[in-house]
């Protein structure tokens, strides 16, 4: 497994919140939530309003120079020394692990591109070191809950974010994390994977979602908003024709609602 320098646990008083482009086009309430979280902790969140993409889909797809200037566009917004925090695993690693790589041969960008990719954190992992939301909670009456947590195949085999994720889910009130079978295969998505051959993702998408509806399983969680939208869409679809599934909702959305916030997304679109 990969890995990105560790944020450390040191509060800081200020970080940048980079959304990546789905969050903000698709699912702007999860992001709303996990600032939510880190202002309640009384850290100053800065939104550059300039930033848009990671590069990710373009760099996955074979395009680099493409996904070159996609980056490059996003790296003078983050000129402070604080930490960026990111809402999607995927994304995070993409900053982290792959941007010191696009600019390794500009001997103008290769070093800010590494600060940058320092100084990443993916949003699950910060709410553990940093936010502490992955101490016991006190005594509560929450009404129990079953979920299960789906970490995208990036995520979990280059971060491993599916580790702080699961101890935040384990720390709410009234939660019981269930382990779907197979719970390391992919949802189907893959970025552009689900585009290029619908069929054999759709079939995949359908697999997760039996096995999470076997485990018993009345939420689904996921870091990565990418997956949700796929996994929601197909559970969406199945509803209407009778199958009973869990809802699909971000884990900074789910955290913020078992913590007591009524304003709380109830699934990923909302």
């Amino acid at each position: 497994m990969s890995s990105i320098p560790s944020p450390g646990t040191t509060r800081p008083q200020r970080v940048y919140f980079f959304s990546t482009c789905v969050v903000d086009l698709m699912a702007p309430q999860a992001g709303v939530d996990a600032i939510a979280l880190i202002q309640a902790a009384g850290i100053e969140v800065e939104f550059p309003p300039d930033q848009s993409c990671c590069g990710q889909p373009a760099y996955t797809s074979g395009y680099t120079e493409e996904a070159r200037r996609v980056a490059r566009a996003q790296l003078d917004l983050f000129a402070q020394p604080w930490p960026i925090v990111v809402p999607s695993g995927s994304c995070a690693g993409m900053m982290a692990l792959e941007w010191p790589k696009l600019f390794a041969d500009d001997a103008r960008l290769a070093e800010p591109a590494r600060q940058i990719a320092q100084r990443v954190v993916e949003f699950s992992a910060f709410a553990r070191d940093v936010l502490r939301l992955a101490e016991p909670a006190p005594p509560s009456q929450a009404r129990p809950v079953k979920v299960a947590l789906h970490t995208s195949c990036a995520a979990r085999r280059e971060m491993g974010t599916h580790l702080p994720s699961e101890a935040l889910l384990r720390a709410l009130p009234g939660v019981e994390v269930v382990e779907p079978a197979r719970v390391a295969e992919c949802c189907g998505f893959g970025g552009t994977f689900s585009a290029r051959h619908p069929a054999i993702s759709g079939a995949m998408v359908n697999d997760k979602l039996d096995a999470v509806r076997d485990s018993g399983a009345e939420v689904l969680v996921s870091a990565d908003c990418g997956c949700l939208l796929n996994l929601h869409l197909a559970a969406d679809k199945r509803r209407a024709a009778g199958d009973k599934l869990p809802r699909c909702v971000h884990l900074a959305s789910f955290v913020r609602e078992r913590l007591g916030a009524t304003d709380a997304a109830q699934q990923v679109t909302d």
